[in-house]
């Protein structure tokens, strides 16, 4: 069938190629419908994307503002019972790396963060050298989960190479961990803490090389169940994206969400993908089974590229490389980084339909300086 093509200013329609049919799935129970993802007009110019959340500050000492590895506590007599912590419906964001900061040693600091996804809670704590590993990790995660009294669905991670040490100490502590690009709220704070924290920091090291950076692999070809059988540049104003967020929070809908800026005006545009198959709540729950990053275009390829995890990627669609079609793929790339990156993934039966089967909300992941 044709798309829609999302402009800066306005939205035209084009010729589509077609997606290869749906696979056979296994059923999955279709859930209510929310309204379509169709395509919208932008009267106003696209805005980039804000911190919503208040920056804050890390930990200091009490030596005129110098940050220090903090030490594991002292044994002390075991406490009485305590009651058993919140378990959470969502997930926390964690990472354990490096940091560009000597210690009085002259060894490289190391740091923990972790964070909810709005950022309302928030756990600094360095680390010196000689402490790495998922012993003292996990350790310091139970502390964490104490002084919250909660522990979260999952720990969400974006640094692949620590996936060993990560996951032995969320399995310490019983909790799921996950690695993922879906890690904005912490990489966020991360690139705040650089300018805030560590650049402060007398031990600070301007030369230290970027550690265990974003490492992703060649496209592979999507796996036939994971295809519609057509597809569509689109477009929807935020708060068309908004509607559709509340059908996600309210599990009618098949999705996953970001936090959204609250600043953002209503008819800012965002662009996205519309997948349509008369099997669209058994595609819908296929894609449930991703962790799903993002979504960019190869204008080499003339093909859509569908990150997961933290290092896999997908030849998601293609398109025909004729000038017209390129140059609207072009546009949509534009219209994306003009909101920093933000963008949608919605499957519903066609592109007449008032309703969608699974809406995720994507963001082109962008790693943290260090």
């Amino acid at each position: 069938g044709d798309f829609t093509v999302a402009r800066a200013s306005h939205v035209c329609v084009i010729h589509s190629s077609d997606m290869s049919t749906l696979a056979a799935a296994a059923c999955v129970a279709r859930v209510a419908p929310s309204t379509g993802a169709r395509a919208a007009r932008a009267r106003t110019p696209a805005r980039s994307l804000t911190p919503a959340a208040p920056l804050r500050r890390g930990r200091r000492s009490g030596d005129g503002g110098r940050l220090m590895a903090i030490p594991e506590p002292a044994a002390s007599t075991p406490a009485a019972p305590t009651a058993p912590p919140v378990e959470l419906s969502y997930d926390w964001q964690l990472d354990f790396c490096s940091r560009p900061m000597k210690d009085e040693r002259g060894k490289k600091m190391w740091e923990l963060l972790i964070c909810d996804e709005t950022r309302t809670f928030e756990h600094s704590e360095f680390f010196p050298n000689n402490r790495i590993n998922s012993v003292e990790l996990s350790k310091a995660i139970d502390r964490v989960i104490a002084a919250q009294g909660a522990k979260p669905r999952r720990f969400k991670f974006f640094r692949s190479q620590m996936m060993t040490i990560i996951t032995r100490a969320c399995n310490d502590v019983g909790i799921e961990s996950l690695a993922s690009r879906r890690c904005q709220t912490l990489t966020t704070w991360l690139d705040w803490r650089v300018e805030n924290v560590y650049k402060i920091h007398p031990g600070y090291d301007g030369q230290a090389s970027p550690m265990m950076g974003f490492e992703a692999s060649s496209p592979r070809p999507l796996p036939d169940a994971l295809r519609g059988e057509s597809w569509a540049f689109v477009a929807l104003p935020l708060v068309g994206v908004r509607e559709e967020a509340e059908q996600v929070k309210a599990r009618r809908v098949f999705g996953d969400l970001l936090e959204l800026d609250p600043n953002m005006p209503d008819d800012t545009l965002i662009p996205g993908i519309a997948v349509y198959t008369k099997r669209a709540a058994a595609l819908a729950g296929w894609t449930k089974g991703l962790e799903l990053g993002g979504i960019t275009v190869d204008l080499d390829m003339g093909t859509l590229i569908l990150d997961t995890g933290v290092a896999d990627s997908w030849q998601y669609a293609r398109f025909k490389q004729t000038k017209a079609l390129t140059q609207e793929a072009k546009e949509w790339e534009e219209v994306k980084e003009k909101v920093g990156g933000l963008h949608f993934l919605a499957i519903q039966t066609d592109e007449d339909a008032e309703s969608t089967d699974g809406f995720w909300i994507l963001q082109d992941f962008t790693n943290s300086k260090f």
